[in-house]
């Protein structure tokens, strides 16, 4: 099976379609009730919802998930049955496969209490009409690329005693984002130069994104948190708590994470723990959807593939 671990629970949503070709003399006794077995609909119905719910027992590579919604349609015409299967799950992967499965076990249920009196009958087509869910669908498209800096904040890294791997792993992210880092820079942990810093990429070299890392724990030299404060016009609390959330869920220490988020003018600047464990669960949890922050300030709205 895939590792979906990194992933974030998303509303998932698919719609099936599938078809039964019967005969005109079928879908007439359909409708008037004139069959030996009961009426086959509803059972379908229960069928698909059942087939839906146990996709992962029937299809090998399947996830297991909390599906919150099965809906099965039925459409009599002359001469075939459609079958419509919405599935909606809040989870880490999409639900397609359970609602084509859902789609395709109302169609033989159907042609099994059906057979008796339909010898011709045929599977026409089972096919995935639409979906949706995932980071995909909250990726913004920007109009032209964003100008980013990662900001090092590190006594150890910054006196040549350690190596930095955090910071190489944010300009690596940001890159495969298609934005483009405009500078990379280590500095201590001293308060009055990461708020010089941070203005300077906000201030003179206007940046769209600053990402750091490091200071954001309560060791005596972290600081990056005070020196935010001093240096945003807006706190972004949603953003910070999405990504300790994130974290929580994988390691207990993420609660004891202090950074922040907020904006300076039109830069966006981001607060990482300093380890690199602590940088990618961030970078899991954030992007893309932190990226909708720019059309925000540009009084862009809301749109995004998701609300189609």
């Amino acid at each position: 099976m895939r590792d979906i671990s990194r992933k974030i629970n998303t509303l998932r949503t698919a719609h099936a379609h599938a078809v039964l070709k019967v005969s005109p003399d079928t879908v007439r006794r359909i409708k008037s009730a004139d069959l030996p077995k009961a009426d086959p609909l509803p059972i379908a119905r229960v069928a698909a919802i059942q087939a839906a719910k146990n996709t992962a027992q029937i299809i090998p590579y399947c996830h297991p998930l909390p599906i919150d919604f099965v809906g099965v349609e039925f459409e009599l015409s002359e001469t075939q049955i459609d079958i419509r299967v919405q599935v909606t799950a809040i989870y880490k992967t999409g639900v397609e496969m359970e609602a084509l499965t859902a789609a395709s076990v109302a169609a033989l249920t159907l042609y099994d209490m059906l057979k008796i009196i339909d010898e011709d009958m045929e599977i026409g087509s089972v096919r995935l009409v639409l979906k949706r869910g995932g980071k995909s669908d909250f990726k913004d498209q920007q109009k032209t690329k964003l100008r980013c800096a990662v900001l090092v904040m590190s006594d150890s890294i910054s006196a040549g005693t350690k190596t930095d791997e955090s910071g190489k792993l944010i300009e690596k992210r940001l890159l495969a984002e298609n934005m483009e880092v405009v500078e990379y820079k280590v500095i201590p942990d001293d308060q009055f130069v990461i708020e010089e810093q941070l203005k300077r990429y906000a201030d003179e070299m206007k940046v769209d994104l600053v990402v750091s890392t490091g200071g954001t724990g309560l060791s005596p030299r972290d600081c990056t948190p005070e020196a935010m404060a001093n240096v945003i016009d807006r706190l972004i609390p949603g953003m910070s708590e999405t990504a300790r959330a994130y974290g929580q869920e994988r390691t207990p220490y993420s609660m004891l994470s202090r950074g922040i988020c907020g904006a300076r003018g039109s830069t966006l600047i981001i607060n990482m723990p300093g380890s690199k464990g602590g940088v990618a669960d961030s970078l899991d949890a954030l992007f893309p959807a932190a990226l909708h922050a720019f059309n925000m300030m540009k009084a862009g709205g809301h749109p995004c593939k998701a609300d189609a």
